[in-house]
């Protein structure tokens, strides 16, 4: 594997990540205690950081993963440092991920860190590289899940359970959503270097609409109702009811 050097600047942490970190751990810590005068308004700083925080972590899996496969170009753009306004579409990775949580309790999946793939050889780089992104919702989902399956909320207000269960339910739907096989989503990018060339050139004038498809078919009650029958299956495998995840929604959405 390819051994990549970045400046120091370029890997530190950016003041801007460390205030969305310090949002969440604060209105975490209010929520957990019971020290907030509104609770619920703490419960909406709390997951939003919370998400804000995992969106940024999932970028910086696929550029770090880049990195090390080859692309040196990436500690330039600012990727490493955590930073969301850095990302090539800032709207596409935060704002509209965090409106799609307000709007239909749904981790949408986000975009993206530009990465220059005629730097980097092997087909299984590639898909690492486009793996590695859902991968880190995943490990996120497995974080929040932890204190339900190992009984380590007893005590703790009703408040920050039910906000950790809905951050929970966003994790789990961003890691489905992000591993279907459609141009567009990082799915697509772990199966399409082993594509051949003809079928990739016959894709490639859609990938652009993959993702608008994919929000489309979400709002078909049918199909909506099928995706999250999945997302609640997963999370009562974590230890999470659905009663858990739709309250916590509930309190998020306090107005």
């Amino acid at each position: 594997m390819t051994t990549a050097t970045t400046r120091h600047s370029d890997r530190r942490v950016s003041p801007v990540f460390l205030g969305i970190v310090a949002v969440t751990a604060v209105t975490g810590w209010a929520t957990w205690t019971g020290f907030a005068e509104r609770t619920e308004i703490a419960v909406f700083l709390f997951v939003t950081g919370a998400w804000i925080v995992s969106l940024c972590l999932h970028e910086y899996a696929h550029a770090r993963t880049a990195l090390h496969s080859g692309d040196i170009s990436i500690g330039a753009k600012g990727y490493l440092t955590l930073n969301p306004l850095k990302y090539t579409h800032a709207l596409l990775s935060i704002v509209l991920p965090v409106i799609f949580v307000i709007m239909g309790g749904i981790g949408l999946p986000g975009g993206a860190v530009f990465i220059e793939r005629d730097r980097i050889r092997g087909r299984w780089r590639h898909s690492l590289i486009s793996a590695a992104g859902p991968l880190t919702n995943v490990l996120f989902a497995i974080a929040c899940t932890a204190p339900f399956w190992l009984d380590a909320l007893d005590g703790v207000p009703l408040e920050f359970r039910f906000a950790l269960a809905f951050l929970a339910l966003l994790q789990v739907s961003a890691a489905i959503l992000n591993f279907l096989p459609v141009p567009g989503l990082d799915g697509y990018g772990v199966i399409e270097p082993w594509l051949s060339h003809d079928v990739k050139r016959q894709i490639e004038p859609f990938a652009q609409f993959g993702l608008l498809f994919v929000f489309a078919l979400l709002w078909v009650p049918q199909v909506n109702g099928v995706f999250f029958d999945v997302v609640h299956t997963v999370l009562s495998g974590l230890g999470v009811s659905e009663a858990e995840a739709s309250i916590g929604w509930s309190l998020y959405r306090f107005w």
